[in-house]
């Protein structure tokens, strides 16, 4: 009774508050109000739960994607960071929907039948958009996130149709000085709420508005301290930067002396292309320098910024899909889903992709229409599958294995288990992986990652630090997952049975993919010294049969040669050659090595003996001397092998 109690004096103060809001039109001051929490959210709340400025941008995104957004524009106000705008053309929000937001932090309509009736969750199935998008939000904490950036902030929304903007100018409070306002409730910030008419009332969608950056924040979105250093050494750190203002003395924007940057694309290059751009100037650096490039070596924070928006966002890849490679691009294989077994070739043609030989949904499907332009860039997935650097490793081609898994933990309670989970994955190997932060696996749910690529592989514990660096893996999960993540969405609960499920399979694949990079290196290592052994010997068979054709014309016919053991040279009758001789004695130490080098050496001593035979050098020597020099020849022959 109580719960129920409880429920509806909030349902009655959120009816309160939206009948305000509306009436609000009428009257010159705003509603004022308060932010609020319950204790069970504050509990896992702490300052700093979003650790990067790039965090709270993420999130404004999830919410735009969230609400149907086609369209969203970020506007940083470059170099200077003074003010960040984030402006959607989704669904908006109507004043119930906002009431909700602020009297209900942590509690998200979303995947609820509030939201359906709120208008932010899909009718049939809350777990999607009205739109019909899968949900990427967690549970509607995104205005903590803002706190990374100002405690200060405007919201200006409003839905299609209705001729009145609703708009929200908020204070937050640090999560330290939040106040208890009784019923495990508790005030997070100040709110004034007013509507005001909308000159269009076809459009729709949601402007956030921070002002007044925090200090520290402004400082690292500038790069503030590798500039200072920059002072002292004369000298920037990073190859490309959005530069820096400096002003007069009184430091007044009409006192401006200098702005400079050094982009990493060209000025007026459509957004999509300066992203491309952005992402081959990593490469370029890959191709053409012996280390792998990193991208705090290259860039400042705010390219670093717009790099890891991109990857983390449900968005197109800068050039193709893993799934839509063809045979030029890699050579392909398929991954065992569960039981015991090796990677399976894909064959591969111009025509076929991978994607055209698998038999289950890869997973990689994103809302093409969904399009995130930060200041001049369009934010694309920083990754490329296709056309990378040479490197001198044996396997010249990059390898790709694929795999999926559906696991519905039978047996086991869904509240114990978390439910059905099910994902896809591609493991890359390439000889260089750029940047170097994208060796490891980034696990996306439903197409969007608050994680960057972990390079322990989920705590892998077999050795293989090389191959490691050369493996990139993304792990796309369609069902289940989301009770694993972590409140900021940027971690997760290893001991969660999803989590569990999930490195195990991972863990695996690895392993597969590892012996099976270990197989082919070594066949094409085989086959490489094989074809240098067969022109080897073909260079050495020319050599001796042109001085038998100097000496005795182009009828010569050089003789053959063996080298037996030695109790077997005397009985020549048993052996065919013309020529036979001790092979302990030739060769010594070499005579049972199967080794390239032995095989090698003893190739050549072959040669030479029919060359010094083409020159009547054995006519005046007996058996003994002819075995003498021969050994001799051939001790030279072996120093310099």
């Amino acid at each position: 009774m109580n719960a129920q109690r409880e429920a509806s004096v909030a349902n009655d103060r959120d009816e309160r508050l939206t009948e305000q809001i509306v009436a609000s039109r009428h009257v010159s001051s705003p509603v004022e109000t308060t932010l609020q929490t319950d204790g069970k959210v504050l509990a896992r709340v702490t300052d700093g739960i979003y650790r990067q400025p790039a965090s709270a941008i993420r999130e404004l995104i999830s919410n735009a994607y969230d609400a149907d957004a086609t369209r969203v524009v970020i506007s940083t106000d470059r170099p200077r960071f003074s003010r960040i705008v984030v402006e959607d053309n989704g669904h908006g929000m109507s004043p119930a929907a906002v009431t909700h937001l602020i009297h209900h932090i942590g509690g998200s309509a979303k995947r609820s039948e509030i939201g359906v009736d709120l208008g932010v969750a899909n009718s049939s199935n809350p777990s999607f958009s009205p739109g019909g998008r899968r949900l990427i939000g967690k549970i509607g904490i995104g205005l903590f996130s803002v706190s990374q950036l100002t405690q200060s902030f405007r919201i200006v929304t409003k839905e299609a149709g209705d001729k009145w903007r609703t708009v929200a100018s908020v204070r937050l409070k640090q999560y330290s000085d939040f106040t208890s306002v009784g019923d495990d409730q508790y005030e997070a910030g100040r709110v004034s709420i007013w509507q005001e008419p909308a000159e269009d009332h076809k459009t729709h969608g949601t402007t956030i508005m921070l002002n007044n950056i925090r200090p520290k924040t402004k400082q690292a979105l500038q790069s503030l301290d590798k500039w200072l250093r920059s002072d002292k050494t004369g000298f920037f750190k990073d190859l490309f930067h959005t530069g820096r203002q400096l002003y007069g003395s009184e430091g007044e924007e009409s006192n401006l002396l200098a702005s400079f940057e050094e982009l990493p694309w060209q000025a007026g290059m459509a957004p999509d292309e300066a992203f491309r751009q952005f992402v081959d100037t990593v490469w370029d650096q890959a191709a053409n320098s012996n280390g792998n490039p990193k991208l705090d070596g290259l860039f400042d924070y705010y390219l670093q910024m717009a790099w890891q928006l991109g990857l983390a966002g449900p968005f197109r890849y800068v050039d193709v899909s893993p799934f839509d490679l063809r045979a030029g691009d890699v050579e392909a294989f398929e991954l065992p889903g569960v039981g015991p077994g090796r990677a399976k070739p894909l064959p591969l043609t111009e025509d076929k992709t991978i994607r055209d030989l698998i038999d289950w949904d890869p997973g990689d499907s994103i809302d093409t229409e969904f399009r995130v332009f930060f200041d001049e860039l369009e934010l694309l997935r920083p990754l490329r599958f296709r056309n990378l650097p040479y490197t001198t490793n044996a396997i010249k081609k990059p390898l790709i294995f694929v795999g999926h898994l559906r696991e519905e933990f039978p047996g086991v309670d869904p509240a114990d288990s978390g439910g059905p989970l099910e994902f896809s994955a591609y493991l890359l190997w390439n000889a260089k992986i750029a940047p170097v932060e994208h060796s490891g696996v980034l696990i996306r749910v439903h197409g969007a990652s608050g994680t960057l690529f972990d390079p322990t592989f989920l705590r892998f514990q077999i050795a293989e630090i090389t191959r490691l660096r050369q493996i990139s893996c993304e792990v796309f999960v369609s069902e289940g997952f989301e009770s694993a993540l972590n409140i900021d969405r940027e971690s997760f609960n290893y001991s969660h049975p999803h989590v569990v499920r999930l490195t195990s399979w991972i863990h695996t694949a690895l392993t597969r993919a590892i012996n099976q990079q270990k197989l082919i290196g070594s066949n094409l290592r085989k086959q490489a010294r094989e074809e240098a052994q067969g022109s080897e010997a073909r260079e050495l068979e020319k050599i001796a049969s042109e001085a038998w054709v100097r000496r005795f014309g182009d009828d010569a016919d050089k003789p053959t040669v063996e080298l037996v053991d030695a109790d077997a040279r005397t009985n020549r009758s048993q052996h065919d050659a013309d020529l036979i001789f001790s092979r302990s004695r030739t060769l010594g130490d070499q005579s049972i090595s199967r080794s390239a080098i032995a095989k090698s050496n003893e190739r050549k001593i072959k040669a030479i003996i029919q060359t010094l035979v083409a020159y009547g050098v054995f006519d005046e020597l007996d058996d003994d001397e002819q075995e003498a020099l021969v050994e001799s020849i051939s001790a030279i022959v072996r120093m310099q092998g």
